[in-house]
């Protein structure tokens, strides 16, 4: 069990990581609303509706009509002109996005109670029609909202007041899942029961300030109001019901014939929005005086609003802007004409934490089995599918899909699969840097141990010189010279399979036998048939070993050598003519007890020749120009030297290979024999006469 849970401990812990992040999700906290709003903003930033024509006008109290009319609130009398002027253009209907709470300070009556008048003077003003009385005339005339607002406060006015508009609804009571307040704010009882809609201006309290979404329906003192777009299009398509379906989560659709809005369980709408457009807006200034085109309300929903710094009625949308409250309520009269709105299903809400977790698996199980490249691409491929899959959704069916908490999702898993992946990485290469720093020291003591089987070839050099250059701590090649007589040598060079310790191992072996069988004073065909037969009595398995075997005379300057299965033999005289001599028989160490007979040596005379074995290392190696060397390689170096002997022609070829490459591909083993320069090895005194003869000449 222990060892099971040490297996999969990644795994779980991931698991138990991906149910903490759902968790979080479903508990829905404050932040994580603010993420998803994030990425439903970015869709409106990218792509906002877009819409050169209204079916909204928007009467502006802006800075201009501030200064005609002074400070606000202005007289009923203001807005009662406004209000006719607007009413003879035949509109939908008209919205009023400011509030009549107080009676009209500057009417008659008011008038009456503020100054201390003649008799005279008081019966004239008593005649006069109240400014209150003015709008309320001019409100029964026409198709006109006023707002209500939610409270928590309770108002001054015991007024009792009741919506416009009725319910019907179907499938259960929308009381049970509509926003509520406990009190409103509107206007005066005398205007508001004067009016044909009362409308919700009540935005849901926003964290950052940015309009998204309001409630289509809303309750107030335990009575039910549309929003204030919602009643302008009742009263302007002259209906006086409003409809609304219900399943057992909450409220699935409201309609106003033959408008039909999709809602989420709460009732709520959310808001696509277009870019602010300069024609959707009239100074009031401009309509009091008259001074506009009579079509440019005909037939469309008139919102009266301000936009003027001082009123404060400023809201912040996902585009990124700052716009009058009043366009708000534009763009949901837009939006439900031109059924543009946006839709929060709740099954997509159930669609982004199966996709998350999803996500979550795919992403982590994969940063686990592949290369951490790859990871990278199939991370940055569910990034791209996760927002094609947000975009397309709102786009083609202007529904809003949170991808912000599957990309958090996705991005914390691929990290957390990486963090693990290079924990696991890294145990496994302090493992493995434990096992190589433990086989480079065995490989440094093998290596030590090989060294001193090369015999001492410096006091040979005049007649026969060899060197060997590892390409790892451990050589596969072998050389060596035995002196068994006064003027007998027995030398060989040998190319083992393999590399490493075992190919090390195994030359050592074939060493041992070697000199072991070349100090007895064998003949050299019963030397070579030794070897091979302890070589493989060892039990080497799949290995055995190339190599020259020879036995020369420094006096006779006779060679007798095998070439085993090895590179050929390069022999050349003092003119530098070269001969190739291939081997006739195969490596040694493979076939078991072969006859005497196939142990084919042969024989030539070096008085005036010199004699080049190497091993597979010089031909197959690289030159500074990229070259591979290969035999033709070697004869040129041969041919292009000045002076040649044995130290020289090898020395020569180890240089030209070994010349600072990262790594050798092979090792490097070759050998010279010359005796033409054995006369050398005679005592001093004896040359002298050689040099006055050489001198009188």
């Amino acid at each position: 069990m222990k060892l099971l849970l040490s297996k999969y401990k990644n795994y779980l812990t991931f698991v138990t990581l991906l149910v903490f992040l759902i968790s979080i999700k479903i508990a829905n906290p404050s932040f994580v609303k603010s993420i998803s709003f994030i990425s439903f903003d970015l869709y409106q930033k990218i792509f906002p509706l877009k819409k050169n024509e209204t079916d909204v006008v928007i009467i502006d109290i802006d800075e201009k009509s501030l200064g005609k009319f002074g400070q606000f609130p202005w007289s009923r009398s203001v807005f009662a002109k406004i209000l006719e002027n607007v009413n003879a253009t035949n509109p939908k209907a008209i919205g009023f996005d400011v509030f009549f709470t107080e009676r009209d300070k500057q009417s008659p009556d008011e008038f009456l109670k503020a100054y201390n008048l003649i008799p005279t003077d008081v019966s004239q003003i008593q005649n006069l029609k109240g400014h209150d009385q003015i709008f309320q005339e001019q409100l029964e005339n026409s198709k006109s909202v006023t707002a209500v607002l939610g409270s928590n406060v309770p108002s001054h006015s015991n007024y009792d007041r009741k919506a416009k508009a009725k319910f019907l609804s179907k499938g259960g009571d929308p009381k049970n899942f509509t926003y509520s307040y406990p009190y409103s704010i509107g206007s005066l009882e005398m205007l508001e029961k004067s009016v044909k809609g009362l409308g919700s201006i009540s935005f849901l309290d926003q964290t950052d300030g940015i309009i998204r979404s309001l409630p289509l329906i809303v309750q107030f003192e335990k009575k039910m109001y549309p929003t204030m777009g919602l009643e302008m299009i009742r009263v302007g398509g002259k209906q006086k019901n409003l409809y609304v379906e219900m399943n057992e989560v909450g409220i699935t659709r409201i309609s106003s014939r033959p408008y039909k809005i999709l809602s989420d369980p709460n009732g709520i709408i959310w808001i696509k929005y277009k870019k602010s457009l300069k024609n959707q807006y009239i100074s009031a200034s401009s309509v009091y005086d008259g001074k506009f085109d009579e079509a440019r309300f005909k037939d469309k929903y008139v919102l009266i609003g301000a936009s003027a710094q001082g009123l404060f009625d400023l809201v912040k949308t996902p585009l990124g802007k700052t716009i009058p409250g009043v366009e708000v309520h534009a763009n949901v009269i837009e939006n439900i004409v031109d059924q543009s709105y946006l839709v929060r299903n709740p099954n997509t809400y159930v669609f982004e934490l199966f996709f998350s977790i999803l996500v979550g698996l795919i992403t982590f199980f994969l940063s686990q089995r592949i290369k951490p490249k790859f990871s990278l691409l199939v991370f940055f491929g569910s990034l791209l599918v996760t927002i094609v899959i947000g975009v397309s959704y709102f786009l083609l069916k202007s529904e809003l899909v949170d991808i912000s908490y599957p990309i958090f999702i996705l991005t914390l898993t691929f990290l957390t699969g990486l963090y693990f992946r290079f924990l696991e990485e890294n145990k496994i290469a302090l493992s493995n840097l434990q096992k190589e720093a433990k086989l480079l020291k065995e490989r440094e003591l093998a290596g030590g141990v090989q060294k001193s089987l090369f015999p001492n070839i410096e006091r040979f050099e005049n007649f026969i010189y060899a060197k060997n250059v590892p390409a790892r701590d451990v050589s596969g090649d072998y050389f060596d010279v035995v002196k068994v007589g006064s003027n007998e040598y027995f030398f060989t060079l040998a190319d083992v399979s393999g590399k490493g310790i075992k190919a090390g191992m195994y030359m050592a072996k074939a060493s041992s036998i070697f000199r072991t069988l070349s100090n007895l004073s064998f003949p050299l065909e019963k030397v070579v048939f030794g070897v091979n037969n302890e070589l493989v009595e060892a039990k080497f398995k799949g290995m055995f070993v190339t190599a020259v075997f020879g036995k020369f005379n420094i006096e006779t300057g006779d060679v007798n050598f095998v070439n085993a299965g090895h590179e050929s033999i390069m022999v050349f005289d003092r003119n530098k003519n070269f001969e190739f001599i291939k081997s006739e028989m195969p490596p040694i160490g493979i076939i078991k007890y072969f006859a005497e007979s196939m142990v084919k040596s042969k024989t030539i005379n070096l008085k005036d020749k010199t004699f080049v074995v190497y091993t597979d290392g010089v031909t197959e190696g690289y030159l500074k120009n990229g070259q591979e060397l290969g035999a033709e390689g070697v004869q040129k170096i041969v041919t292009d030297l000045k002076n040649v002997t044995p130290k020289i022609i090898v020395d020569t070829i180890a240089e030209q290979l070994n010349w600072g490459a990262e790594k050798l591909r092979d090792d490097i083993t070759c050998l010279a024999l010359d005796l033409k320069n054995t006369e050398l090895l005679k005592p001093i005194k004896k040359k002298k006469p050689v040099i006055e003869e050489k001198n009188n000449k």
